[in-house]
C-alpha cells in the first residue's frame, strides 16, 4: 500500500508533539522518565520508517519543505555573502540566487535554488521554478567566476523549470542549453550538490560540474513523477509507479553513475536537522575543493567532459 502525501512520517510527528510538551515541563519534574523512554522510542521509530521508505515517498522526503535551501547552506556555512541580481536583459528571478561569498577562507561564486517557506515566499520565489532570467542571471555569475578564478559552487532543488508561456517566450529553452554549454567548458573547479528534488532541464542547467553529490533522500531525474505520470499514462494517480520506473533516488543514481556521491542526512531526515545536514554538505564541498585545486585547467575542462560523455553509455553482449 502507498501512502498519500507524508502520512507515513505522521507516527513520528505525535511523538515528536509529546516530547515537546513534556519538554516544556521544569527541570527535576517527574516526567524525565517518560521523556527518555518517547526520545528512544522516537529514534527507533525513526530508523524503522526512513528504512523502508519506496521511492515516491523518499521523493516526498525530498521535497519536505523544512530541508535546508540554498540560503541556509549560505547563512551556515559562508561569509561575506554579497547577491548579484538580474540578468542585465530582462529582469531578476528570485527563484535563482547567485553571488559570492566566503567558504572557509577562499572566494567562492554560489548558485542554487530557492523555494521559499511561507505561502507569500512561495509566490514570490515561484516555488523554485527559475524562468529563463534566472538561468542566465546563474550564467552571469558563474563568467564572473570564471573571470576572477572563483570555483562555484550549486545547489539543486527545484521540481523544474517554470513552463509558462511568457517563459517560453523568452527562450526557456536556449537559456538552459546556454549554461549547459558554459559549465561544460567554464575554466574553474564546480561542485554541485543535489540537496532535494532534482526535476528535469531545470535542475541540469546548474548541474554539469567536475563533482556531482546528492543529499540521502533527494531526487534526481528528467521528469517529476507525476509529470511522467500523465505523459506515460494520463494519469497523474500513477505517480509512485512512475517514481519506481524513474529509478530517482540517491542509490539509483550512484548505481547509474549520475552521481559522485552521496551525502548522509541525520535519522528523520535533513528537516529534522538542518544544521548537521548543512555542515556534513560543508566537509563534502571542502574537500572536493581540495582535491580539485591542484588539477590543471585543461585537464580539469577533459575530466569534466569525460565525466559526462559517460553518462548513458552501455555495451551490448
Amino acid at each position: 500500500m502507498v501512502l498519500a502525501d507524508n502520512a507515513f512520517e505522521e507516527p513520528l510527528i505525535e511523538l515528536r508533539r509529546r516530547i515537546e510538551e513534556l519538554e516544556g515541563y521544569p527541570e527535576g519534574s517527574d516526567h524525565a522518565k517518560e521523556l527518555e523512554k518517547l526520545r528512544v522510542a522516537l529514534a527507533k521509530q525513526t530508523a524503522e520508517v526512513y528504512g523502508s521508505l519506496n521511492r515516491w515517498q523518499k521523493t516526498l522526503v525530498a521535497r519536505h519543505a523544512g530541508r535546508p535551501y540554498v540560503l541556509d547552506y549560505i547563512d551556515h556555512l559562508m561569509e561575506d555573502w554579497v547577491e548579484i541580481h538580474g540578468d542585465r536583459r530582462f529582469g531578476d528571478d528570485p527563484a535563482i540566487v547567485a553571488g559570492f561569498a566566503t567558504f572557509r577562507g577562499q572566494s567562492v561564486a554560489v548558485v542554487g535554488h530557492q523555494k521559499g517557506r511561507t505561502t507569500k515566499s512561495r509566490i514570490h520565489r515561484n516555488f523554485g521554478q527559475p524562468r529563463p532570467e534566472g538561468y542566465r542571471k546563474a550564467l552571469r555569475v558563474m563568467k564572473l567566476a570564471e573571470k576572477f578564478s572563483r570555483p562555484v559552487l550549486t545547489f539543486i532543488d527545484t521540481p523544474g523549470a517554470y513552463p509558462g508561456i511568457g517563459a517560453e517566450e523568452r527562450g526557456q529553452a536556449e537559456a538552459i542549453a546556454r549554461n549547459l554549454i558554459e559549465m561544460a567548458s567554464l575554466r574553474v573547479p564546480i561542485v554541485v550538490t543535489i540537496t532535494g528534488e532534482g526535476g528535469s532541464g531545470g535542475a541540469l542547467a546548474l548541474g554539469i560540474g567536475d563533482r556531482v553529490y546528492i543529499l540521502e533522500y533527494s531526487t534526481y531525474s528528467v521528469i517529476s513523477p507525476e509529470g511522467c505520470a500523465a505523459i506515460l499514462w494520463k494519469d497523474q494517480s500513477r505517480k509512485a509507479e512512475a517514481a519506481e520506473a524513474l529509478r530517482l533516488t540517491a542509490p539509483d543514481l550512484i548505481q547509474l553513475g549520475v552521481v559522485d556521491s552521496v551525502i548522509p542526512e541525520p535519522l528523520g531526515g535533513a528537516h529534522s536537522d538542518p544544521e548537521v545536514t548543512c555542515q556534513r554538505v560543508g566537509e563534502v564541498i571542502e574537500k572536493s575543493l581540495n582535491d580539485l585545486a591542484p588539477l590543471e585547467i585543461e585537464s580539469l575542462l577533459a575530466q569534466r567532459y569525460a565525466k559526462f560523455r559517460a553518462l548513458g553509455a552501455y555495451e551490448e553482449k
